[in-house]
């Protein structure tokens, strides 16, 4: 029963945690506008769905002669957000035109916990270098200790103060802080760090 209940909860903070998902299609090489198209068209209608947290696109580069592969990396605030998305009349609608444009076979990936704040945000024009699979976990753990640390004992403090000064009470004042925590490190310092680091962390 006890075990019954941790699986609960395990499944319960997963489905509310953010997540990535990474596709690769291959277009076909004479619908390579098309697909374009395709892609253009659908991510204007990801980015009006609930929870939509942003989408990047890596394209081919030129160099590759054999195939026209693309990888498309959507994020979600929450699992349960991206399962309302995957149900979506509108995105079977708009999975059911891609196959027209690309080839039959597709890989996904869906990436939570540590490897969400990982997955690299493509703002750079190398994004077709930027490597798609997760750093190794020890890696992860490595850069995310030492930044929430000084997060809790520089940040987190300072809100309280501020809190405590407009009367907030206490539990809701840990929650805003803690809300602050993870914007920041979801938006900024992440990012920022793994684009930073990348060459070490990704590195084999």
């Amino acid at each position: 029963m006890k075990d019954d209940v941790d699986d609960d909860d395990n499944n319960t903070r997963e489905h509310s945690n953010p997540v990535t998902v990474i596709v690769k299609r291959i277009a076909k090489k004479d619908k390579i506008n098309e697909f374009e198209e395709w892609l253009s068209r659908i991510s204007k209608e990801f980015s009006k769905q609930d929870g939509s947290m942003g989408i990047d696109i890596i394209r081919p580069t030129n160099s590759n002669k054999t195939k026209s592969e693309y990888v498309i990396i959507f994020r979600f605030n929450t699992y349960d957000n991206l399962e309302k998305w995957e149900k979506s009349a509108i995105r079977n609608e708009w999975l059911q035109k891609s196959w027209e444009l690309s080839e039959a076979h597709y890989d996904v990936q869906k990436l939570t916990g540590l490897e969400f704040w990982f997955t690299p945000y493509l703002k750079d024009g190398s994004s077709s270098r930027v490597p798609i699979n997760p750093p190794p976990r020890y890696k992860m753990v490595i850069v995310t200790i030492p930044v929430i640390s000084i997060l809790l004992l520089t940040l987190v403090p300072q809100i309280r103060v501020l809190t405590e000064m407009l009367s907030i009470p206490y539990v809701i004042g840990l929650v805003i802080a803690i809300i602050i925590l993870v914007l920041l490190m979801t938006y900024v310092i992440m990012p920022l760090l793994t684009k930073l680091l990348r060459s070490w962390l990704y590195k084999s």
